[in-house]
């Protein structure tokens, strides 16, 4: 397949690309400068422009554009650019896609388990109902900029959870580990859900050969609360586990950062993308950290 992807050059897409092309498929970029070569599309989503023919000959097209959220702290400047980074770049997806005589036949686009907002107690699925929270809002307004896509491209929803890497949200979290100050964030009980690197990129790329559309949760096999998370950077590190920050702590430094990021609970189920037969490579997250640290 011939496969254009948005945000190809970040953590997520560089891993996708290089597992794209292992498995044989073309990848085209989309970039925001005048195109080098045939496999560059130039585009400026802040003002939705995109090069006419970007979706000549496209089989597939894959959005991971939007503004880090662990960029902190979230300011009202900030938080208008983590939706429209999101919004824009789906838009200007998506119309292409409507004036394009060749349409691709499949979107796959961005999202996030934030979508669901702190739900403690409940097992979420791509049917439980969204949240009331900043993130959830963004989720729903992203998601459904890609769900205005015309018929007949299929559109998959990636609602991806946190991704164990090291150039990723636990960035942060390693020089403290290392320096001995790992420990609970708030109670520290409440569930991440969290996918290798690997996993992520292999999930869309099997996508990409489903037939499943609409959400799809990208979240790992096994349940892990953040203190499993950062237990096991602990553990891999050879550091000790034994420094809370507490939860008024946390707020009072990140406000909704603190609350949504950290402090939400959401027990992610990944039943509809196993049942699809996708299996994981790391099963649990300590497989997922040995495999971020092994990376060097």
């Amino acid at each position: 397949m011939r496969v254009l992807i948005a945000g190809a050059s970040g953590l997520i897409g560089t891993e996708l690309v290089r597992q794209l092309g292992e498995a044989g498929h073309t990848v085209a970029r989309l970039v925001r400068h005048p195109a080098a070569g045939p496999d560059e599309v130039t585009w400026d989503p802040a003002v939705f422009d995109i090069d006419p023919t970007a979706l000549d000959g496209v089989d597939a097209v894959v959005n991971l554009s939007g503004a880090s959220l662990a960029r902190l702290p979230w300011t009202n400047g900030y938080r208008t650019e983590i939706l429209a980074s999101r919004t824009h770049a789906t838009r200007t997806l998506v119309e292409a896609i409507r004036r394009s005589p060749t349409p691709p036949a499949l979107l796959l686009s961005g999202s996030a388990v934030g979508v669901y907002g702190n739900r403690p107690g409940e097992i979420l699925t791509e049917r439980s109902a969204p949240g009331d929270d900043f993130l959830a809002a963004v989720v729903e307004a992203w998601e459904a900029e890609a769900l205005r896509t015309p018929a007949p491209t299929r559109v998959v929803l990636l609602r991806t959870g946190l991704v164990i890497a090291r150039g990723g949200a636990l960035k942060p979290l390693l020089p403290l580990v290392k320096l001995g100050l790992g420990g609970p964030l708030g109670h520290g009980t409440q569930h991440w859900p969290w996918i290798s690197l690997h996993d992520e990129a292999a999930a869309i790329v099997h996508l990409l050969g489903s037939t499943l559309s609409g959400p799809v949760n990208l979240a790992g096999p096994t349940p892990a609360s953040a203190n499993d998370v950062i237990r096991a950077v602990t553990v891999a590190l050879h550091r000790p586990f034994f420094l809370p920050v507490p939860e008024f702590a946390l707020t009072l430094a990140l406000r909704d950062a603190a609350r949504q990021l950290l402090l939400a609970d959401q027990r992610v189920s990944s039943a509809l993308l196993q049942g699809d037969g996708f299996v994981f490579r790391h099963g649990t997250v300590a497989e997922a950290v040995d495999a971020m640290l092994a990376e060097g």
